[in-house]
């Protein structure tokens, strides 16, 4: 797995605890709800292109195409 994935997804987790605490604390918890859920779909989407990639390596392994 690369690294600099799992920094990335820190990061954005770590920006999303953020804002999602700043937006609690002015009563936009609405927003707050939100900002997690784009932060979880941004993150999804980064995993599901690895995952393609990976299945890309195990077809060309296994002369899949």
């Amino acid at each position: 797995m690369d690294v600099d994935l799992i920094f990335r997804i820190a990061a954005i987790g770590i920006i999303v605890a953020v804002l999602n605490q700043l937006l609690i604390r002015s009563g936009r918890e609405e927003q707050a709800m939100m900002t997690t859920l784009a932060g979880l779909i941004v993150v999804l989407m980064m995993i599901i292109y690895e995952i393609k990639d990976l299945f890309d390596v195990i077809k060309n392994v296994f002369g899949l195409w």
